[in-house]
C-alpha cells in the first residue's frame, strides 16, 4: 500500500530529530573533553566556528541576493542558537547532561502548548510535562546534581530553544536551501566572542585541541541543525516541538554509556514517559494529518505572536524544498 505523502513526511521528519539527538550526544562527548582547556564558552564558540565555516564553504550561500527581511530572519536564528548554545555548554560543564537536556527541554514544551490546536495533542504534552516532573523530583531530591547555576543555565538555554524552534522555521521558509543555517551559525559565533574568544583562539592554536573542536562542532552543530533545519520543513512546529521530548531521553542514555553518568529506576521512569510523548504525537500526527499539516516539503510560517500552525500554502506563502547535504 503506497504511504500518503503526508505520513511519509511525518516519518522522514521523525527520523531527522532522532538523528540530530544522537548526533547532539556524541558532539557533547568531545566537548566534555575540551571543556578543562578551553572552558564551556570557548568550546561554543570554537564549535560553532568550525560548524559555519565547513558549511559556509559547502553551501556558498547567495547572500549577496538576500533582502534586508531575510538578513534579519538569519540574524535573529543566529542570536537564538548563540543563546541556546552557549548557556546549554555553561549548564552540562556543572550538572549531568540527561538533567540539563531535561530542564532545558521545558522551553519547547511550552512552545508546542502555545502552538497546538489539536486535544489529542495536550495529551502528549501532559505526558512529556508529567515526565519532566518525576525527572525533576529525582534529581532535586540527588543533592550531586542540583547545582543551581547549571539548573539556571539550562533554564535560559530552554528559552534560547523555543526561540530556536520558531527562529529556524522562518528561516526555513524565507532562504532556501541550507545557506541561512551556515550564515546564522557564523552569527552565532561572532555574538558569542566576547565570552569565548580566549578559550577559542587556545583551540585553534593547539592541533589536538583543535582536532577535537572540529569534531563537537560537526556532531554537535553542522549535523544536528542541518536535520533540524530538514526536520522543520516536513513537521508542524507544534509537533517539532514534542518531538523534541526524546533529547532529554537521549541525552541521559548517552550520558550513561558514554560517560559514566549514573541513571537511577526513576529517571528511567521519566525517560520512558518522554518516549511515549514522542511516539504519541507521531502516531497522531501520522492517522490525523488535518488540513493544515504542513506537507512535504513546505514550511510552516512564523508570525510575531505564537499563532496556531497556518496552511503553508496559503496565499502569498512560497514553499522551498530542502536540500540534501
Amino acid at each position: 500500500m503506497t504511504q500518503h505523502p503526508r505520513a511519509r513526511s511525518t516519518y522522514t521528519g521523525v527520523a531527522l530529530v532522532i538523528g540530530s539527538a544522537l548526533s547532539l550526544q556524541f558532539g557533547a562527548v568531545f566537548a566534555y573533553q575540551l571543556f578543562p582547556q578551553l572552558g564551556s564558552w570557548g568550546v561554543t564558540t570554537l564549535r560553532l566556528g568550525v560548524a559555519a565555516l565547513v558549511l559556509t564553504l559547502m553551501v556558498r550561500p547567495k547572500v549577496g541576493q538576500w533582502s534586508a527581511e531575510q538578513w534579519k530572519a538569519v540574524a535573529l536564528f543566529g542570536g537564538s542558537m548563540a543563546l541556546m548554545n552557549g548557556t546549554f555548554y555553561a549548564a552540562i560543564e556543572r550538572i549531568p547532561i540527561g538533567l540539563a537536556v531535561t530542564i532545558e527541554f521545558l522551553g519547547p514544551l511550552v512552545l508546542a502548548a502555545a502552538l497546538s490546536r489539536r486535544g489529542i495533542d495536550f495529551l502528549w504534552l501532559g505526558i512529556a510535562l508529567l515526565g519532566m516532573g518525576v525527572l525533576g523530583y529525582e534529581s532535586i531530591n540527588n543533592a550531586t546534581d542540583y547545582d543551581p547555576l547549571g539548573v539556571l543555565f539550562a533554564l535560559i538555554a530552554g528559552l534560547g530553544w523555543a526561540l530556536y524552534v520558531l527562529a529556524g522555521a522562518k528561516v526555513g521558509q524565507a532562504v532556501e536551501g541550507t545557506g541561512g543555517l551556515a550564515v546564522a551559525m557564523s552569527f552565532a559565533a561572532v555574538f558569542l566572542l566576547p565570552l569565548g574568544a580566549p578559550g577559542a583562539l587556545k583551540g585553534v592554536t593547539d592541533p589536538h585541541l583543535l582536532l577535537l573542536a572540529i569534531g563537537t562542532g560537526l556532531l554537535a552543530s553542522l549535523i544536528p541543525y542541518t536535520l533540524e533545519l530538514m526536520a522543520l520543513r516536513r513537521l508542524p512546529r507544534n509537533t517539532f516541538s514534542i518531538l523534541l521530548s526524546l533529547e532529554p531521553a537521549v541525552a541521559a542514555i548517552a550520558g550513561f554509556l558514554l560517560l559514566g553518568q549514573v541513571t537511577g529506576p526513576v529517571r528511567w521512569l521519566a525517560i520512558a514517559l518522554l518516549i511515549a510523548a514522542s511516539v504519541g504525537v507521531t502516531l497522531s500526527a501520522r492517522k490525523n494529518p488535518g488540513p493544515k499539516e504542513v506537507q512535504l516539503g513546505e514550511v510552516a510560517p512564523v508570525t510575531a505572536s505564537l499563532p496556531m500552525i497556518e496552511d503553508a500554502t496559503a496565499q502569498g506563502s512560497k514553499p522551498h524544498r530542502a536540500e540534501k547535504g
